[in-house]
């Protein structure tokens, strides 16, 4: 897994970089795992705009992946590892030992010909899904449950991994990549490893069509705008709050205060500019 970067024949590619997809062991993906992937550009069943500055984009298809890795004790070889368009990572193609196929997130270091099975009881080793109770302290782990049985919700995307740091109880404590500690009930399933394809985060789109073909339309500054069209509009926004197109603050919190977590052990570190 590489980055392939772009000679500068024109501006656009000059910064232009993209994977090498040397992992990548075909370019098709199974049809029995795949399923038609519709469109809104944004918009509600009404069709009035509900989310802005999304449209267009390339034609997929989804790919089912088993997040839930609910065939306990049966094992699986891992027969093609395949590029998805919906996500970050890397997908797998797995067969069990009864002739069904599932896609799983691909794991850093899993190889065609390995094999994986998931389930309590099962070796600590990559590809492997087991309950967080039984994961040694110190491990890698991803696509972790936050309630038993309905399936991985956390480090599912290219690179990303939570530590399993501490046990008490029936609660395992887990470190998050921005230093936060969660507590995950023992019993939640979760995949041994880091997820692959950490090379993602370096790639740059090197020109605005890139994200044309993601689905993404541009941004375009309220102070740019004429009066008429933003609160921000003219020359200056005169130092007022930033602001939406409905007069609405933008960069402040929305949310609803509601009882913080009792899983929550430490809060990731804060971003943004410090304040005197």
């Amino acid at each position: 897994m590489g980055i392939r970067q772009f000679k500068p024949v024109t501006k656009s590619s000059r910064f232009r970089s993209v994977s090498d997809f040397s992992e990548i062991t075909r370019d098709f993906g199974e049809k029995s795992l795949m399923e038609p992937l519709k469109k809104s550009g944004g918009r509600d069943n009404h069709g009035h705009i509900a989310m802005r500055r999304i449209g267009g984009g390339h034609k997929r298809m989804y790919r089912i992946i088993d997040f839930k890795r609910n065939k306990f004790g049966m094992h699986a070889t891992v027969r093609e590892i395949e590029y998805d368009p919906n996500r970050t990572a890397r997908i797998a193609l797995v067969e069990y030992e009864d002739g069904e196929k599932r896609y799983i997130l691909h794991p850093r270091g899993l190889s065609i010909g390995d094999k994986v099975v998931s389930g309590p009881g099962s070796d600590s080793r990559i590809g492997n899904a087991l309950p967080l109770k039984e994961i040694p302290l110190g491990t890698d782990v991803h696509n972790v449950e936050l309630k038993p049985g309905k399936g991985g919700q956390m480090a599912r995307s290219a690179g990303t991994a939570l530590e399993v740091v501490a046990k008490e109880g029936d609660y395992v404590s887990l470190r998050m990549a921005s230093s936060e500690v969660r507590m995950i009930h023992g019993n939640c399933l979760a995949t041994i490893g880091t997820v692959g394809n950490a090379e993602h985060e370096l790639m740059s789109h090197g020109k605005a069509g890139k994200s044309r073909w993601l689905g993404k339309r541009p941004k375009v500054r309220g102070e740019v705008m004429n009066p008429v069209d933003h609160p921000h509009g003219g020359r200056t926004r005169g130092g007022r709050n930033v602001v939406d197109l409905w007069g609405n603050k933008e960069g402040v919190k929305t949310r609803n205060k509601k009882k913080a977590s009792q899983r929550l052990i430490v809060r990731g570190r804060k971003r943004g500019k410090a304040t005197q």
